[in-house]
């Protein structure tokens, strides 16, 4: 017999908490504790995987309205201005968008990505870094395929350094900016995407962002 608590049996103050937490709808916060037999904790990643799915079938929808954000930062030595877009003006005007655009604005403004995802990463560039960090494992002596893992291993973090939806956010390293975005999506129902981002620093030649 089952011992799953039934929602007439969840707190609302538990479910107030759940909501505080993630922003989700009051029955979706209750039927999640429903699921997690009351624990908030494993609540929480029932809503985040519910979200990753809605987020994953919205991505399919086009995204043609959205803000251009901007930030300044270190007394106007650096600057960025971003694209973010999402399916309709009306949710381009809620504050939860224009506080995502401002967020990833700053993010950008902190770690400098060079590219928005890591397709956009030409050829070119990742045989480049792949011949880089081959020679680096070879000199060690380790045996090929040791050293297959290890580039493999190296190209990861190439991407999270240098791909902005795959950096973790400077004020949450818990979370990456896709994840952000895919939170944001299931919030608001609306695809969401970064489009194209600028940015500018006092003193260096040419800007760097992807167009």
């Amino acid at each position: 017999m089952s011992t799953q608590p039934e929602a007439t049996q969840i707190p609302a103050q538990l479910v107030k908490e759940l909501r505080e937490r993630t922003s989700a709808g009051f029955s979706d916060c209750r039927a999640a504790l429903v699921e997690a037999g009351g624990d908030i904790e494993k609540a929480i990643a029932v809503l985040r995987k519910k979200g990753q799915a809605a987020a994953a079938k919205k991505a399919q929808r086009e995204a043609s309205e959205g803000l251009v954000g901007s930030y300044i930062h270190a007394g106007g030595k650096i600057g960025v201005i971003v694209e973010i877009n999402c399916e309709s003006d009306f949710v381009a005007r809620t504050e939860a968008f224009q506080h995502l655009c401002h967020e990833i604005a700053m993010h950008i403004a902190a770690l400098d990505p060079r590219y928005v995802r890591r397709e956009e990463v030409t050829q070119e560039m990742l045989d480049k870094e792949r011949e880089i960090y081959r020679a680096q494992a070879k000199a060690t002596g380790k045996p090929d395929a040791v050293i297959e893992k290890i580039v493999a291993g190296k190209m990861e973090k190439f991407y999270e350094e240098n791909c902005l939806c795959e950096q973790h956010f400077i004020r949450d390293e818990s979370v990456t900016i896709n994840e952000m975005i895919t939170q944001a999506i299931a919030k608001l129902g609306e695809n969401i995407s970064v489009r194209r981002f600028v940015r500018y620093k006092v003193g260096e030649s040419s800007a760097t962002g992807v167009a």
